[in-house]
């Protein structure tokens, strides 16, 4: 069998999936935030989550690479499905690269196989390192653990049952701490919070603490551990993201293409065509499966930064494109695009997601000028 032939067998499974599970249910997951609860614990069972986990925890260790094929797959039907497979897997990864045995023991069977489902709450720990806000968290060591206090407003993929992961300062002592949360503990509430005018089936709710104990069996970076932990996971984490671009610029390929029988004569005044966007595509493409095999074959702490910033240079073009090619297909589908139900809307209202989803394009923007500033 030839390396194509047996990528497609072993993408046919999730195809089927997807056709069945997801596809009928993508609308009722748009307008009506219906949350794709029964396709992720599906998707769990046929190893979706698990190229993040190693064997000896229940995964199949094949990698950042695999785990944003997946996503893109997922995402050419479904953003706001790609999406919680970023969280669920993002949290996986989180639980792996730390030095936490017991945790990952305890958390990553059941992640790999969807049996336990799981957020990331990093949102405001990334943008407070970078000044852009204010911690909402704050931590107090006490005997055995640590006691937090304070609101996170948004996190994805959610539930009573759920986990993620999330990290604040410690009173006193300045430096973070990184720590899994379980969404029935004491002390800790889901609120359900703003509608979105996208991505409303992700489960995105505030996440409230009031005095929420976490025990150190349960930390994945004590504050000693903080500075390697971070540039540990930061970027496999915003790489992984392009997973969902990716789905989302082929099928705003797809969207344009399809509208080349009946409407070339007109359209192709439009400034971006299918093979333009193919283009591109196929060249973001390249970096971002370049980087992650960089990442999947092991990367020195000396070689972060550098990695890092080629990380952000192609999550900002990758989000570009990602509204460059929503925006073509818009407006080669014109009218029948704009209606309430119609994929051309939705994936516009996605896109918007790709570009403002923590780090955004403003973000990412100035992150790289501080970098490319403080090397030059």
């Amino acid at each position: 069998m030839t390396a194509v032939e047996t990528r497609l067998a072993e993408s046919a499974p999730l195809d089927a999936l997807i056709a069945r599970a997801l596809v009928p249910h993508v609308t009722a997951i748009d307008l009506a935030g219906e949350y794709p609860e029964a396709f992720l614990r599906a998707a769990g069972q046929l190893g979706v989550f698990a190229g993040v986990i190693a064997p000896e925890y229940g995964g199949n260790g094949k990698g950042i690479a695999d785990t944003i094929a997946q996503m893109a797959k997922i995402g050419e039907t479904c953003l706001s499905t790609a999406f919680t497979h970023w969280c669920q897997t993002a949290c996986a990864r989180y639980i792996q690269l730390s030095d936490n045995a017991a945790a990952k023991a305890e958390f990553l069977p059941g992640l790999a196989s969807g049996r336990q489902l799981g957020g990331t709450g990093l949102s405001n720990t990334l943008k407070s390192c970078c000044e852009i806000e204010r911690f909402l968290l704050t931590a107090r060591r006490v005997d055995g653990g640590y006691e937090i206090n304070g609101t996170l407003p948004w996190v994805s993929n959610l539930g009573a049952d759920h986990i993620f992961v999330t990290g604040c300062p410690v009173d006193g002592d300045g430096r973070l701490v990184f720590f899994i949360v379980k969404c029935d503990q004491p002390g800790f509430r889901l609120v359900e919070g703003a509608h979105f005018t996208a991505l409303e089936g992700t489960r995105t709710l505030a996440c409230q603490f009031r005095n929420v104990r976490i025990d150190d069996a349960r930390v994945l970076a004590q504050p000693a551990q903080a500075a390697d932990y971070l540039p540990r996971i930061q970027p496999g984490m915003i790489l992984a993201q392009l997973g969902m671009g990716i789905g989302l610029i082929r099928d705003c390929i797809r969207l344009v293409e399809s509208t080349e029988r009946t409407h070339q004569h007109i359209n192709c005044f439009e400034d971006d065509q299918a093979d333009d966007l193919r283009a591109a595509l196929a060249g973001a493409e390249a970096e971002v499966f370049r980087l992650a095999a960089r990442l999947d074959a092991g990367v020195a702490p000396a070689e972060v930064p550098d990695l890092l910033l080629d990380v952000l240079r192609i999550r900002l073009a990758g989000g570009e494109l990602s509204l460059r090619a929503a925006n073509a297909a818009m407006l080669h589908q014109g009218a029948r695009g704009y209606l309430r139900t119609a994929a051309a809307q939705r994936r516009l209202r996605e896109a918007y997601f790709v570009a403002i989803v923590t780090p955004s394009l403003k973000h990412l923007r100035r992150e790289i000028a501080r970098r490319e500033g403080s090397t030059n």
